[in-house]
């Protein structure tokens, strides 16, 4: 009989000790990110002319004043810019404002052959926000931190 009253006793103890597992607070860091589809390297077609918008993201709680993302393109040595591409804005810089989410940079793609044997890559890089938030995807990786454009 003590045995099982002692084995009751044990159960509930577990039990109880158990029912706190739900009660954390989840974690909350908001950062920023850029993909297309999920992806971080695109291809664009060399004889693409068109103007191209490529979504730069922020996930976390909704914020109450405007937060500024840097960003900065690295041009391979296969591209010329004015010839391959033009970036439509002169600013480098995203200002999200009150409630936005999704902000564009837009490339305008040039019609012109590439050299294969060549870097033909075009990479946005998102360098820094006005919030010190993480850039790309939280974890040691830092994925989706930059978008890689590779024209062929």
């Amino acid at each position: 009989m003590k045995f099982i009253k002692l084995c009751y006793l044990l159960l509930a103890v577990f039990a109880l000790s158990a029912c706190n597992k739900d009660t954390t607070t989840p974690y909350d860091n908001p950062f920023f990110y850029i993909n297309v589809n999920n992806n971080s390297t695109v291809r664009v077609s060399s004889d693409r002319s068109e103007v191209v918008e490529y979504k730069v993201y922020f996930s976390g709680k909704r914020q109450f004043e405007t937060m500024t993302l840097d960003y900065e393109f690295v041009v391979g040595a296969g591209l010329k810019e004015g010839v391959d591409f033009q970036i439509v804005s002169n600013k480098r810089q995203l200002d999200f404002l009150p409630g936005i989410v999704e902000m564009p940079i837009a490339i305008r793609w040039l019609s012109n052959p590439v050299d294969a044997a060549k870097d033909n890559s075009l990479v946005i890089k998102l360098v820094k926000n006005s919030k010190n938030y993480t850039i790309g995807m939280p974890g040691p990786d830092g994925l989706q931190s930059k978008l890689t454009i590779v024209k062929f």
